[in-house]
């Protein structure tokens, strides 16, 4: 039985702010349970929803020196289908409103937990052969196994993986604090390790010390090591190439499941889906106040509304769009004030064309990916993305930018050999990008049959995380000589 530990600082159900949690919760589930014993590590936080915090079974409690504190770590445990989650527990640390907050508080709490995470290990009587360890707040459990950890024969051998999810975040604070709240010494503050532009970076300690290297989908491991997608760390991602790989995410297809979404009012499959999607549409159209009409090309968007995301191209085109095309757009999703301003204005504008939706719904997250004909993601740069698998899921045809994972998981339409999932475009270019979403629209309308078909090739299309599990466990097996 092969033993894994995840290490992340955020995971469904119990804290969520991102995709991150929703890869933590989903993909120890998938491994095979003959082979592989995979159980997780995450804070205690004060913010944890109610339910499971009353849930948790008390271990066990200790001192542990950090930087120049002595600080109480407390462990607590509990299951849930079929997996052991174990909670690290220090109020000084963990007890805010929101997981993360202040930079600089988030490198101090983070860098506490990393030490923390392998601290603990003793005490619960498990020693992975491998700790997969998810973006930059669990970057320095690498460092630190190399340090201090060493020194005991429990964690000798014990390897790590490094996934990045979004490589723009990377825990950077000046050389001296970090060197104060680590209690690491000069030796690791050079630029071949934790040193970056005369500054301290956690992710960057992680790179440099784990034993392999994962990201998001196999576009975005290729984009990374070049200057515009590598966030000043290109340099050592090309020359740790070899120990670098892309793992598609996966989503949960029994929670994103159209023939059995609790969400929506009318359920459908792949065999009907042509009769009830109309249905939902109609539905949706309803409950925002659109105009109702089911031949209303209706474009969804569920995003957080920042540059990253694409919304500087959609700025530039909304006017002509809506005013040259037939077509209705919902937009669910909060962010930078400015985008937000933006939707409510263009729904003012146009009334019953455009319905922007300011905040964030589960449900109607869910309403959306059924009702509409297709989703926009003309993302900057987007390291996996998990709508435009939703979509794909719900028979809802994205229109992607070729980048990262959406480059991956959507495959442009070929009108001449009847293929595709749905419509890309290259250059980060608003007009490119309505040239696109204007040929989406005359496929709908004039080529209602190959649009049809376009749909049952996506709902067809497998991205479940039983697939990515397969590629994580063949890693495991790599690292470990099997």
């Amino acid at each position: 039985m092969k033993k894994i530990l995840f290490a992340a600082s955020e995971c469904v159900p119990f804290i969520k702010t991102g995709g991150l949690a929703d890869v933590v919760g989903s993909l120890p589930k998938e491994f095979d349970k003959r082979y592989f014993d995979c159980r997780v590590i995450l804070p205690k936080y004060q913010c944890m929803r109610e339910e499971f915090k009353n849930k948790l079974e008390y271990i066990s409690h200790f001192y542990m020196d950090i930087g120049n504190k002595n600080q109480y770590v407390g462990i607590l445990k509990t299951e849930y289908e079929g997996i052991t989650f174990y909670f690290i527990d220090n109020e000084f640390y963990f007890s805010g409103q929101k997981p993360y907050g202040d930079l600089l508080w988030d490198v101090e709490k983070f860098a506490f937990f990393s030490k923390a995470c392998l601290s603990v290990l003793p005490v619960i009587g498990f020693r992975p052969e491998i700790i997969h360890c998810h973006d930059w707040q669990t970057g320095l459990i690498p460092v630190y196994l190399n340090d201090s950890f060493q020194g005991g024969e429990f964690f000798r051998g014990i390897k790590t993986i490094m996934t990045i999810h979004n490589l723009k975040f990377q825990g950077v604070w000046d050389v001296k604090t970090i060197k104060r709240i680590t209690g690491l010494n000069d030796y690791y503050f050079t630029p071949d390790k934790l040193e970056a532009y005369k500054d301290g970076n956690l992710l960057k300690g992680g790179l440099v010390y784990a034993d392999a290297i994962t990201t998001v989908s196999n576009t975005y491991a290729e984009e990374i090591k070049t200057a515009f997608y590598g966030e000043g760390l290109d340099a050592l991602l090309r020359a740790r190439s070899n120990d670098l790989r892309g793992i598609l995410n996966g989503i949960d297809y029994t929670d994103y499941n159209p023939a059995t979404d609790k969400h929506i009012k009318y359920p459908y499959d792949a065999k009907n889906f042509r009769k009830e999607k109309f249905k939902n549409k109609k539905a949706l159209q309803e409950e925002l106040g659109l105009e109702v009409n089911e031949r209303k090309f209706m474009i969804g968007i569920v995003s957080r509304l920042t540059d990253q995301k694409g919304f500087d191209l959609i700025s530039y085109i909304f006017d002509e769009l809506c005013s040259t095309e037939d077509v209705q757009i919902v937009i669910l999703g909060t962010g930078e004030e400015r985008y937000e301003n933006m939707f409510r204005h263009f729904d003012w504008k146009y009334g019953n064309k455009v319905s922007a939706n300011i905040y964030y719904s589960e449900a109607l997250s869910h309403k959306i990916y059924a009702a509409c004909d297709a989703f926009l993601m003309p993302s900057l740069f987007e390291p996996c993305g998990l709508s435009q698998l939703m979509s794909l899921r719900y028979g809802t045809i994205p229109i992607v930018r070729e980048t990262g994972g959406l480059k991956d998981t959507v495959e442009p339409y070929n009108e001449y050999e009847s293929k595709g999932t749905g419509f890309s475009f290259k250059n980060y270019n608003a007009h490119e990008m309505l040239g696109t979403i204007r040929y989406a629209i005359r496929v709908y309308y004039d080529r209602k049959r190959e649009w049809n078909k376009m749909v049952d090739r996506a709902m067809a299309a497998d991205f479940s995380w039983g697939v990515s599990a397969k590629k994580y466990q063949e890693m495991y097996d790599w690292m470990l000589g099997y």
